[in-house]
């Protein structure tokens, strides 16, 4: 059998290639992100228009908000970006399950009495809140289940303020199922007719950590992000995966087979917006994610944020596409080339063009500019940038 390579020139969008995915969305292409955050959601949700094959590498290693509550009560990985990204995939239309979706989206009260948040969930449990009783049996009783397990494991002290309910089902289930987050993503994907896959890239309670330029080290998604903490104010050298007190290397975090079937299988292969490191850069660290990214040949396209990036202190754009390039490579090899773990960075053309020039003369990766914003504000159009992806296959 004799195999051979063909290149070519690409439209963006495609308007061919859109049409056809749009008309059979269930043989739309394979696009794989590696993601974390809420930056991807509206994306996501313009995206399940044109394939329900989309796939998700999320962060679990978030330690802010309502998942570092979970965290500290169980000792298990965070799952908000999980339910986050599940929910902005699920079929929200009247054929879907739109009274699983409301129960898995509804948050509790800031400000309520914790006597009374707790009385609110314990109705759940007992399948007497209203927004359970809406659900017909037996999914009710699949999630009466989970919520009973996080209602016997959880501590008198648990902070119900602003819980997503959606999250506390994870944790049940989690819990429900050996301490296991895959068992509970793919029934819960299931309860919401999720038109892709979401997974965490690795099922481990694990912390990120970064180096900064001046040498000090910092253990922490929330101490990095900015949003919890004060901003860092030195850039970041490098991150690492943590087991909460010393760093681990890559092979002490190895990406599971299941997940690097995923990458063996992406028609496209892309690196979103999102804060650079807690977001992106951390799912590129367990072992193997780099050296199934350069076997695959497929278009490796990075979208970079707009705007201000409190984790990008200091990083023009060609810093950035170093910062994921550096995992990469110590994964799959010191001499791997750059177009092969990214192929394009895709930027809107407010970004200068001496800053995508400057990417190409370093690595050799191509860079475009195109109208990429809404109108209204410097933000990425989720329909332009879905259109985009699928154009790619």
């Amino acid at each position: 059998m004799t195999t051979i390579r063909i290149e070519r020139d690409q439209s963006l969008p495609d308007d061919l290639r859109v049409a056809r995915a749009q008309s059979a969305p269930h043989l739309g292409p394979r696009i794989l992100f590696f993601s974390g955050g809420s930056a991807l959601n509206d994306i996501s949700r313009q995206l399940k228009r044109y394939t329900f094959n989309s796939m998700h590498l999320i962060t679990p290693f978030d330690s802010g908000g309502s998942s570092q509550i979970l965290r500290k009560a169980f000792d298990m990985p965070a799952v908000g970006d999980l339910r986050s990204r599940l929910m902005a995939l699920a079929d929200e239309s009247v054929l879907g399950q739109p009274d699983v979706y409301a129960l898995f989206s509804h948050r509790l009260s800031k400000t309520a009495p914790q006597g009374e948040l707790r009385s609110e969930v314990a109705q759940m449990i007992a399948g007497q809140h209203p927004l359970i009783s809406a659900i017909a049996k037996p999914m009710r009783q699949l999630i009466q289940t989970f919520l009973d397990s996080f209602g016997k494991a959880v501590p008198e002290d648990f902070n119900y303020r602003n819980a997503s309910v959606g999250n506390l089902i994870l944790a049940g289930g989690y819990l429900s199922n050996g301490r296991a987050l895959e068992p509970v993503l793919f029934l819960m994907s299931k309860m919401v007719d999720v038109r892709g896959t979401v997974r965490a890239v690795v099922d481990e309670n694990l912390q990120l950590g970064v180096e900064l330029s001046d040498g000090r080290k910092i253990i922490s998604q929330r101490l990095i992000s900015g949003k919890e903490a004060p901003p860092i104010d030195s850039p970041i050298a490098r991150c690492f995966l943590s087991d909460g007190t010393s760093e681990l290397t890559a092979s002490d975090v190895e990406l599971p087979k299941r997940n690097r079937t995923l990458i063996e299988q992406a028609d496209v292969i892309c690196y979103p917006p999102g804060s650079l490191y807690s977001s992106v850069v951390t799912n590129l660290l367990p072992g193997g994610v780099g050296n199934a990214i350069a076997q695959r040949r497929a278009p490796k396209i990075y979208l970079p944020s707009l705007g201000a990036d409190p984790e990008a202190l200091g990083h023009r754009l060609s810093d950035q596409v170093l910062a994921l390039i550096t995992p990469l490579r110590a994964d799959a090899g010191a001499d791997t080339r750059p177009t092969r773990l990214i192929s394009h960075v895709i930027c809107d053309r407010s970004v200068p063009e001496a800053d995508c020039n400057e990417v190409t003369r370093q690595t050799g990766i191509q860079c475009h500019r195109l109208p990429l914003c809404t109108v209204e504000e410097a933000k990425y159009d989720p329909t332009k940038i879905a259109k985009i992806l699928v154009s790619l296959d």
